[in-house]
Parts: structure tokens; sequence; C-alpha cells
């Protein structure tokens, strides 16, 4: 490895000399046959990576809301912070995909275009949850359409990109269907803590999605 970097930098130290005209590399064409993509499938996979991001800034604005001094719901705080990172996890993913099949040379600038979040105050940690079911049934369906739009782009010959849809299938959709019932089986149980105890069921909750016993 430190051999490697060495050679690196020794490259960028001739690069950046009096030799640096000796560096140039021309631009090469290369058979593109292996790119199979459809252009339908593309684009939607391009417009999810979006909805991917969107979804992560909104995760990070509840997860800020609980944080602050006045709402002070760590325990909520976490588990957005949480849902945050794995949103953006899965952009990766996509747009790491996207790379593997050779369709990131173009438009690379628009792949992601940050919407600012929705400004909530939320009321509660129970409509909190809610909207984030609401939100994520919301990218399950949006992944569900990209998988029927690659199973059969009719725009392209009926083009079916299998792998495509086993990815999405098998990485996307379990994640998606668990997620959901976790955050179900969460607002579930916190509305039956606060029909029974009010604000202090609220309490005991973000406590319990930290970790701790009460």
């Amino acid at each position: 490895m430190k051999t490697f970097l060495l050679i690196v930098a020794t490259v960028l130290a001739v690069c950046s000399s009096a030799f640096a005209t000796q560096c140039n590399v021309n631009p090469v064409t290369i058979p593109k046959q292996w790119i199979t993509m459809s252009q339908g499938c593309r684009g939607a996979v391009r417009k999810q990576v979006q909805m991917e991001v969107a979804a992560s800034v909104q995760y990070l604005a509840m997860a800020a809301h609980f944080s602050k001094d006045s709402v002070n719901r760590p325990g909520f705080a976490k588990l957005f912070f949480e849902a945050s990172s794995e949103e953006r996890e899965h952009a990766l993913k996509l747009i790491e995909y996207l790379l593997m099949r050779g369709e990131l040379t173009t438009n690379v600038t628009s792949l992601i275009t940050i919407r600012a979040p929705e400004h909530k105050y939320w009321s509660s940690g129970q409509a909190a949850l809610e909207e984030a079911l609401k939100m994520e049934t919301e990218v399950t369906k949006a992944i569900r359409n990209v998988i029927v739009k690659c199973e059969q782009d009719r725009e392209d010959n009926d083009n079916n990109d299998y792998h495509l849809v086993d990815y999405l299938t098998g990485e996307f959709l379990e994640e998606q269907y668990k997620g959901q019932r976790d955050i179900a089986g969460k607002a579930s149980t916190l509305k039956k803590m606060m029909d029974r105890h009010s604000a202090l069921g609220e309490f005991i909750f973000d406590k319990k999605l930290l970790g701790m016993d009460i």
C-alpha cells in the first residue's frame, strides 16, 4: 500500500512540474455495448436517488426538532438521525449501481437535487411516527414503480432489466417492508402508552428508544 501511494505521489509531482504537458491524456473511445439500461429505467432510478435524498433530509429535520432543548426527546432524535443515515445509504447504493452499469457519464451534477424539508412543529412523537410511516410508504411505492418501469420499459422495445429488478426487490423492498412494520409497531405501542399515561407515556417511550430501562 505504501509503495502504491509513493508511486501516485511521484506521478502527481511529475505532472505538476514543468513536464506537466507530458501527463495529458487524450480522451478515449471504447465500445458502449455493455451499457444496456433503457432510458426509462435509467431515468426512474435517477429519480429514486433524489427521493431517497429528500427523505434523508426530512428525517434530519425531524431529528433536529426532537433534539431542541424545548422538546428534548433524545430517543426520537436518535431514531430519526438513524433513519436519515439509512435513506442516505440507499441513495449511495443506487448511485453505486448506476456507476457499475456505466450510467453516470453525463448529467452527474443534476443527479442530486436537494429540496428544503417541510418545516413543521410535530405536536408529539406519535405525530412524527405517523408521518415517518407515511413517508416510508411513499418511498416503497416509488421503488415498486421503478421495478415496474425496469421490468418492461415499453419505450425501449419491451426491455426487461432482470438484474436491477432482482437487486431492488431483494435489497430494497425487504428492508422497506421491515422498516414500515417496525414504525407501525412503535406508533401502536406509543399510542397505547399515551392513552393510558398521557405525556408520561411518551416520556417513557422516548427512554425506551434510547435503550434505557425505566
